[in-house]
């Protein structure tokens, strides 16, 4: 699964600021902090895939905290907890519950009335996922998460490859993730949709 390619900074050593709520005092640099979360995040893919998940597991508030503390429970104090100030991007941290209680009741309306096709439908709830931004970081790679759970465990079709395939370095995967992103946000989902299966 393509969980690694969303980090937004160059800056190789970590401020004071950015090691807040960190549980591993000997991380000082992004690099070791991409190889921490990454080997966290794997062991909560293969958690995923050793569970049987059904839709009203998945498309829960409790089930949307547990994955993110599974992804960086290792890694972060915070992990599992929503953002409790407001931060450059997502909705105001008062409404985190209510945006992600609507984002729910809207995806089980579409699953039930087949209103979008199972990749579309997953990449909605991905795309408002993120914009909605419940967490203090990871966001991104967590929505990316539950979209692939989302696309295997509920509509039982192939996980997605996040421009896995692309041939680019991940510096161009990431600009055509958040392109498509953008246009997902005004609503044109074609672009996300590609790239998820790139």
């Amino acid at each position: 699964m393509g969980l690694t390619f969303d980090y937004i900074t160059d800056q190789d050593i970590l401020t004071e600021e950015d090691k807040e709520g960190l549980l591993i005092p000997s991380i000082t640099v992004l690099e070791d902090l991409k190889e921490f979360e990454h080997l966290n995040i794997e062991k909560a893919v293969e958690w995923s895939l050793k569970r049987r998940l059904n839709l009203k597991t998945v498309f829960s508030e409790d089930f949307i905290k547990t994955l993110h503390k599974k992804m960086f429970g290792d890694v972060w104090k915070w992990a599992g907890s929503f953002r409790t100030i407001n931060k450059g991007s997502g909705v105001d941290k008062l409404e985190i519950q209510t945006e992600l209680r609507s984002l729910i009741e809207n995806t089980l309306h579409w699953i039930i009335n087949k209103t979008y096709d199972p990749d579309e439908i997953a990449l909605r709830f991905q795309n408002r996922l993120v914009s909605i931004h419940c967490f203090p970081s990871g966001n991104s790679r967590h929505s990316r998460l539950i979209a692939d759970i989302i696309i295997t465990h509920i509509f039982k079709k192939p996980v997605f490859s996040w421009g896995r395939n692309l041939p680019a370095d991940n510096r161009i995967i990431r600009e055509k993730y958040t392109q498509a992103q953008q246009e997902a946000d005004n609503g044109n989902f074609a672009l996300l949709i590609e790239f998820a299966r790139s």
